[in-house]
């Protein structure tokens, strides 16, 4: 049996940016500590959620050290070092080791894509290059690719790789993960809408975007799956899924960053090519959020 890296609700973290574009460091630290006060269970930083795709080199390793420094042990802080090109992965990978994070997040390569034994060597080839703990990351909506069961029970076989972030949203696929690999890997959910679900037949938590505006209610729903309270999950499970749905109207992070500056959170715009919200999808967020009381009535 391998370490578990965190059990619970782990936030896939925004990067917030100042208004001429640069990564508003002060605002970063801001937000690291409100989750980290509001119970979240890890930081997953320079991830998708966090841009990581527009995000510099210099940019992106410094996020990382800034995270952990800023975590100071409180929680552990995951990397996201993923690429389509595994040199480069293997250099981001090596840097946040350097900078002490806890793990790796790498997802699937995308674009060029590969083939179910280049999955292995990429990640192989990762795995032996770095001394931490490695989760892999399935997302075949963004990707174009999917890791196969046969392809993650190969790659469990590793001693640094010990999770999956799955977002395929298959939950009959998830079943057979977990029934093949067990022990040898831990399983969080990458969709906020099936925590519940993916907890009740053995995950161990979910990567959150979610977790950006209700870090309290989306770690207090994971520990109630931990707890064996599966009723009381449920509850809270659909009692936001309207809000989880809104979050995901449009190409993530864009919802989930305009919520935070309706809250008054100082997270600014994303990088092209994600632009604003459109004003349809707008108001509908707004809506919800107003429905739950996260921001005044008009």
């Amino acid at each position: 049996m391998k370490n578990t890296v965190f059990t619970g609700a782990g936030v896939a973290l925004v990067t917030p940016f100042n208004v001429d574009g640069s990564v508003n460091y002060e605002a970063l630290g801001m937000q690291i500590d409100y989750q980290i006060d509001n119970g979240t269970d890890a930081i997953i930083i320079a991830a998708t959620t966090g841009e990581a795709p527009t995000l510099t080199d210099e940019e992106h390793i410094e996020c990382i050290r800034f995270a952990v420094e800023r975590t100071n042990k409180r929680v552990p802080v995951i990397a996201g070092t993923g690429s389509n090109d595994t040199s480069y992965a293997i250099h981001l990978s090596q840097a946040a080791e350097k900078c002490g994070a806890d793990a790796v997040l790498l997802v699937t390569p995308y674009y060029n894509k590969t083939t179910q034994s280049g999955l292995v060597a990429h990640f192989t080839m990762i795995a032996n290059s770095i001394n931490i703990p490695i989760i892999l990351y399935n997302v075949p909506s963004r990707t174009g690719m999917n890791i196969e069961i046969e392809t993650y029970v190969e790659l469990s076989k590793h001693k640094n790789i010990v999770g999956v972030k799955e977002a395929s949203g298959n939950m009959s696929y998830v079943s057979q993960l977990i029934e093949r690999c067990g022990d040898s890997l831990d399983i969080y959910s990458g969709n906020d809408d099936i925590i519940v679900p993916l907890m009740s037949i053995g995950g161990k938590g979910v990567i959150s975007v979610l977790s950006n505006i209700l870090p309290k209610e989306t770690h207090d729903m994971t520990q109630f799956c931990l707890d064996g309270k599966f009723q009381e999950a449920a509850a809270l499970q659909l009692k936001y899924l309207e809000l989880i749905n809104a979050l995901f109207s449009e190409v993530n992070p864009i919802p989930v960053k305009e919520a935070m500056k309706l809250m008054g959170m100082d997270v600014g715009d994303c990088r092209l090519p994600l632009t604003r919200m459109s004003a349809e999808k707008l108001t509908g967020l707004v809506a919800v959020l107003q429905k739950h009381k996260l921001i005044p009535e008009l």
